[in-house]
């Protein structure tokens, strides 16, 4: 009995041992790539890390930050949405500026009364000292000395007095047009036709010059990010500093952008360089990530096709070369 039972389990696992070898004999076909990888179209062409931005003239992307500080109350811009130069985007709680250039402009309007109120004085000695003066004149035994010194004297004070408070009006003024232009801060605006790239903070965040503090990156970030229209597009390229004595002169100098994760490339034409090498941090946003490797940016543009879906922020392959 013992005998069969070892025989059965003798032959179960032989036929396991034969399976085993069938399945691992079997080789699956490899499966064909997604896409392909970025060629380099060009004989000697030159590998750069490329990000997609909105085309400035200048510099990048439009960073706000606020001059002032405070909870927001109203957030009126969405994220994507184009806006006009001087639309209103985020407002500040503004209560407090909003008193106090109330109260300034109340101390102005105190200031004008008693310019009104210091001429009508002023007018009052003048003709009190005229009378005198002239009745002095016809009969100087009429009126004192002592008496026609004195209106000369409130005269003088007079005219001290109204250039007192004119004085006092002109400060006022200017310290309440301050006030009211403090106040227009609290309302974020436009400073240029565009689109809303991104906002930092909900209604009820607190905001101040540096900007929204992000709880992710523990850090600030700007308020509100404006770039141009979706379709105004550009390629800002990080060269690495050992690859920059290879690149052609600007007027030769061609490029190929390669968008990730697909097959899909665009020409690119020269647009500009920014003569000064700076370490590679820009890709990863890190501010202290340390770094060996220092880059050159170059500035390309392209036109964006209609139905390709590219974001500034989106990274990009970059093949530069010659022509």
């Amino acid at each position: 009995m013992k005998l069969k039972i070892l025989f059965l389990f003798a032959g179960i696992g032989l036929l396991l041992g034969i399976v085993s070898a069938y399945v691992a004999a079997q080789q699956l076909s490899a499966q064909p790539p997604v896409f392909s990888p970025a060629p380099n179209p060009y004989a000697n062409g030159i590998y750069a890390n490329g990000i997609v931005e909105s085309r400035q003239t200048h510099g990048a992307n439009i960073a706000i930050f606020p001059e002032v500080s405070g909870p927001i109350t109203r957030v009126l811009a969405a994220e994507g949405s184009l806006v006009k130069v001087g639309d209103p985007l985020v407002i500040i709680d503004d209560s407090v500026q909003r008193e106090t250039t109330g109260q300034q402009k109340a101390q102005l309007e105190v200031a004008v009364a008693q310019i009104a109120n210091a001429r009508a004085s002023l007018k009052s000695v003048a003709d009190t000292f005229a009378k005198q003066q002239r009745s002095y004149t016809l009969d100087p035994q009429s009126v004192s000395q002592d008496t026609l010194d004195t209106a000369r004297n409130a005269v003088a004070v007079a005219e001290t007095n109204l250039r007192v408070v004119e004085r006092q009006q002109v400060a006022l003024s200017r310290a309440a047009a301050a006030s009211e232009a403090l106040l227009r801060k609290y309302t974020i605006r436009a400073p240029r036709d565009g689109v809303v790239l991104s906002i930092q903070a909900a209604a009820g965040s607190y905001v101040s010059s540096q900007g929204a503090y992000d709880g992710y990156i523990q850090g600030y970030l700007p308020l509100v990010t404006i770039g141009s229209a979706p379709e105004e597009l550009e390629i800002r390229c990080y060269v690495d500093e050992i690859l920059i004595n290879r690149l052609p002169p600007a007027e030769k100098m061609v490029a190929r952008m390669y968008v990730q994760g697909t097959d899909i490339n665009l020409p690119l034409t020269y647009e500009r360089m920014q003569p000064y090498v700076s370490p590679k941090i820009e890709l990863s946003n890190q501010r202290q990530e340390r770094v060996d490797v220092r880059v050159l940016p170059i500035i390309f543009r392209f036109d964006k096709p209609a139905n390709l879906n590219l974001y500034p922020g989106q990274l990009v392959d970059v093949y530069i070369g010659a022509k």
